[in-house]
């Protein structure tokens, strides 16, 4: 098989759909064991300072946003869901809410950890943040 250039992998992407490609980073963490969430956490963890390293280890800076209950308004709740995790599908977003309770981020700084409570529970579900 002949190497795609960066360019050409690009433009092939840029073919699948939103829940091939999805499918396929699933896969891609799979095979190689690595997720598309780690460089980031890598870097902000990487562009700390020494000093502030104990400190930083009293203190809890990746959160889990943990989706409880979808309340009364699911259709509204799982609308959100797709807009807090990008990538997500409609049957995905539907199977996580439905799935309750279950993880809806995870890792993340604490700014979007509340931003993503703030929507979802404007939305009608119960969240939980740990």
């Amino acid at each position: 098989m002949a190497k795609l250039s960066t360019e050409e992998l690009l433009d092939q992407f840029k073919e699948l759909t939103l829940l091939e490609l999805s499918e396929f980073v699933k896969a891609f963490e799979e095979t190689f064991e690595v997720t598309a969430a780690a460089p980031v956490a890598v870097a902000a963890a990487g562009g700390a300072p020494a000093a502030a390293g104990a400190e930083a280890a009293d203190e809890q800076d990746e959160f889990d946003v943990i989706i409880e209950s979808a309340g009364d308004k699911k259709i509204q709740v799982i609308k959100v869901v797709r807009e807090v995790v990008s990538g997500l599908g409609l049957k995905e977003a539907k199977d996580l809410v439905e799935g309750a309770p279950k993880p809806i981020l995870e890792k993340v700084d604490k700014a979007a950890a509340d931003a993503a409570k703030e929507k979802l529970e404007a939305a009608g579900a119960k969240i939980s943040v740990k």
